[in-house]
């Protein structure tokens, strides 16, 4: 499943990224992200909901969205990692990068973690 990132996700400010329960329930949630080689990065909380989630199936949609969530666009399949600690580094520069206020140091807290996303 390496394709590229979908045209209509490129130059968005949000996605909402869809993990599933394990009944199959959809939960959606507008994330930050940024992309690089193909894929997306997201940074969040190591004990969110998500997080979870996604270690218990990797399967994920993520389509463009509204800060709040209301979703934009189509939604696209994909496959969703929490990253290894050693490939933080450029995964939250990235993430930096395109939104200033993850610069601000309560936004990188020691609980988070980042996840890459491959459609």
């Amino acid at each position: 499943m390496t394709t590229s990132v979908p045209s209509e996700i490129h130059n968005q400010k949000y996605v909402s990224l869809a993990t599933y329960r394990k009944n199959g329930v959809a939960v959606q949630t507008p994330v930050w992200f940024a992309e690089e080689n193909e894929k997306l990065y997201v940074m969040t909380r190591a004990d969110s909901g998500k997080v979870k989630r996604i270690r218990a199936n990797a399967v994920v949609k993520v389509a463009p969205s509204t800060i709040r969530g209301k979703v934009t666009g189509h939604e696209f399949p994909g496959r969703a990692r929490v990253l290894p600690e050693q490939d933080w580094a450029r995964a939250r520069q990235l993430i930096r990068t395109k939104y200033w206020l993850a610069r601000l140091p309560f936004m990188a807290g020691p609980k988070n973690v980042y996840v890459e996303i491959s459609f």
